[in-house]
């Protein structure tokens, strides 16, 4: 069960915001999928039910009165177990707040759950740090005494709550009405896994951690769509006092995309440039092109509606602000590494090598590579 109402004070569509190239609520039904038997999310949002779905989710409509800021998570579990014709023994309760949940942590806390080790398991965080309450204006060590500060290797671990995931016991649920009774465990995760997004700064930051903590996955996919400046190039043109433009590309990124065809993978190059330098590279390149495009996102929607491509087979690699649209479109949002700052948040890869010194070719060869 995944609740992701389309109402946020905090970061307005938080649910929607892509970390990694992908939105929250997909993260979260893609960590789940091939743990659980089904993915319920419940929502109150059109989009985010459309997009809950296109990633293989079932959507439970949430009614007005449990959408509010007050409704708790509870009551959207308990309606979406209600809609429900049978009853699972074990229910999992993921957040898509937390966007980096290892499958085999939230798989080990459902085997826990399932073989009657514990009612209810949930994410958590061990913690040796010191920590204080302040009561009636004076602070006191909660765990330790104030007199005596033992070595770290020597203090019992405390356990802090990620949010990320509970799984219980559903007849439980169903008696108490809240995630917490009977035999209560924790389920370790690391360090890098407990984060929540609740603000935009804790947004901004999983989305520059995400390039570490998320695994690498096979670039499979059916076409490449590339960028023309930045990527094949490095954004720069050389003027001369005549007004004649050159650009400098990379005689390598030739050679991946020549391999990419020949793998039988299409290319096309899409670009706001009018110069006709665009079209004498895809030119040399065998490949077709359109350039001169002000809505490049318009032009690519229809080349995959009339090609018959489906957009979440796609790549695309941009590295400036025009490519936002186009990356929004795709399955694969690409990024080179010294692209705009938000066409980094959207990327769900950022290459290692840079526009115009073997970006292309580096793309090229993931596919390849994916494709064995």
């Amino acid at each position: 069960m995944i609740p992701a109402r389309g109402g946020s004070k905090g970061v307005p569509g938080k649910n929607l915001a892509r970390v990694g190239g992908r939105p929250l609520v997909v993260r979260a039904v893609q960590a789940a999928h091939g743990v659980v038997d089904e993915v319920v999310v419940s929502t109150d949002d059109p989009e985010i039910a459309a997009v809950a779905r296109a990633a293989g989710a079932r959507v439970v409509v949430r009614p007005d009165e449990l959408s509010g800021d007050t409704a708790t998570s509870e009551s959207a579990l308990l309606h979406a177990l209600s809609q429900l014709d049978d009853q699972p023994d074990v229910t999992v309760f993921v957040q898509c707040t937390s966007p980096f949940i290892a499958p085999a942590d939230l798989a080990e806390a459902i085997r826990r759950v399932a073989d009657d080790e514990a009612d209810v398991v949930f994410s958590a965080l061990e913690s040796h740090e010191f920590q204080w309450a302040l009561s009636d204006g004076q602070v006191f060590g909660v765990g330790h005494s104030a007199a005596f500060r033992p070595r770290r290797q020597d203090r019992a671990p405390h356990y802090r709550e990620t949010g990320a995931f509970y799984v219980m016991r559903t007849a439980g649920l169903l008696e108490h009405g809240h995630r917490f009774f009977g035999r209560i465990a924790v389920q370790p995760v690391p360090e890098s896994h407990a984060v929540e997004v609740d603000t935009a700064l804790e947004l901004d930051l999983v989305r520059a951690v995400s390039r570490i903590v998320d695994r690498p996955e096979p670039l499979d996919v059916d076409a490449l769509v590339t960028d023309f400046d930045g990527v094949h190039t490095d954004d720069r043109a050389q003027v001369t006092q005549d007004g004649h433009e050159s650009v400098a590309v990379s005689r390598e990124d030739g050679m991946g995309v020549a391999l990419l065809k020949k793998a039988g993978v299409p290319v096309l190059i899409l670009s706001t440039e009018v110069n006709p330098v665009v079209r004498a590279r895809a030119d040399k390149l065998g490949v077709p092109v359109l350039h001169g495009i002000a809505d490049k996102a318009a032009v690519l929607e229809k080349w995959l509606h009339d090609a018959g491509w489906d957009p979440a087979r796609v790549a695309y690699v941009g590295n400036d602000v025009n490519d936002l649209g186009c990356l929004a479109l795709v399955g694969w949002p690409i990024a080179v590494p010294d692209a705009h700052p938000s066409v980094l948040a959207a990327a769900r890869l950022v290459l290692s090598r840079p526009g115009g010194g073997g970006a292309v070719r580096e793309v090229c060869e993931l596919i390849l590579d994916s494709k064995g």
